[in-house]
């Protein structure tokens, strides 16, 4: 959005935007539901505007980031079944992940911080550190962002491993609200989820539904209105 100052010179408006981001699985070979065409490996924002198979691509995410069962007595074997094999680690796995995090991008710098490997959004309540506790987070490695808090700022490094590493800055109110901002859009992509198992999986909808909102850490919203 452009505005002018005082001399009549056009400068940008500086907006934060702060999204939740789901790390995307290779869907290659993936015929169970349709998924959309999204590059692997790169992050997908969950909100309530996502397409049908944008949810899809969603849930084979995280039902492929929790894919590894480990071999124990007491836990199911996997089904034979191509479906019930797929989602047999989602379905049956005590501690899920929903590998991603928090991405921040200043629009008028263009500087993204990006969460890291081995980051997750189930644990981004690390974000409320940063405002309400210690001050200090950090979100993976390899880039390895961090969040600090110095009095009533914010300063976010996209790569603390660099010295010269590029920043973002914001007022711990404004990070506070982008926060919020982010559960809700969390909430209304479980709702879309929701809706979408109804139809993809009726026969796994409310384990699947309930086991998304595990991994998110979010409350499960049952089975969809008839």
């Amino acid at each position: 959005m452009a505005v002018r100052n005082g001399d009549d010179v056009p400068h940008t408006l500086r907006v934060i935007v702060l999204q939740p981001v789901l790390e995307v699985s290779d869907p290659a070979g993936f015929t169970l539901w349709p998924v959309a065409g999204i590059e692997p490996y790169g992050f997908l924002p969950l909100s309530g505007a996502l397409a049908p198979a944008e949810v899809g691509t969603a849930v084979m995410s995280i039902a492929a980031h929790n894919d590894a069962v480990p071999a124990a007595d007491d836990h199911p074997p996997r089904p034979a079944d191509p479906l019930g094999s797929f989602l047999h680690g989602l379905l049956t796995t005590d501690d899920l992940l929903a590998s991603g995090g928090l991405r921040v991008t200043d629009t008028a710098t263009g500087v993204t911080l990006l969460p890291g490997c081995c980051n997750g959004l189930e644990e981004r309540r690390d974000w409320l550190d940063v405002v309400d506790g210690d001050g200090w987070a950090s979100f993976g490695h390899d880039p390895s962002p961090l969040a600090e808090r110095h009095g009533d700022a914010v300063r976010l490094t996209v790569d603390a491993d660099r010295d010269d590493g590029p920043v973002i800055e914001l007022a711990v109110g404004e990070l506070r609200r982008l926060l919020t901002g982010a559960e809700r859009d969390l909430t209304e992509f479980l709702a879309l989820a929701v809706a979408w198992a109804a139809r993809q999986l009726p026969g796994h909808a409310a384990p699947v539904t309930s086991a998304l909102a595990r991994a998110l850490i979010l409350h499960d919203p049952g089975p969809p209105c008839a």
